[in-house]
């Protein structure tokens, strides 16, 4: 006895049953629509993307420039302080 290498026709129809043809049947039609789907939601998470990034290097520079008056402020009561300290030990 050989063995098949193709099945026939009647034991695939059986093996599906009514879903697996019905499924063969519409994945013409399916396919293209998940595909735009697809192609939908991938092109609003990149643009979700590129906004969080964008919001991301305004709020970045704001803490940057917070930072950097931060510095200055500390600086300048650094040097505050050093000058009262050498004030009085002029005046004696």
């Amino acid at each position: 006895m050989a063995m098949k290498i193709v099945p026939e026709l009647e034991e695939v129809v059986e093996n599906l049953g009514v879903p697996g043809i019905a499924a063969i049947v519409l994945l013409p039609v399916i396919i293209p629509a998940v595909g735009g789907l697809g192609k939908s939601l991938t092109k609003a998470t990149i643009k979700g993307g590129i906004v969080l990034y964008e919001k991301g290097k305004g709020v970045i520079a704001e803490v940057g420039e917070n930072f950097e008056d931060i510095v200055a402020e500390a600086k300048a009561e650094l040097a505050e302080q050093h000058t009262s300290n050498i004030e009085p030990a002029k005046a004696e």
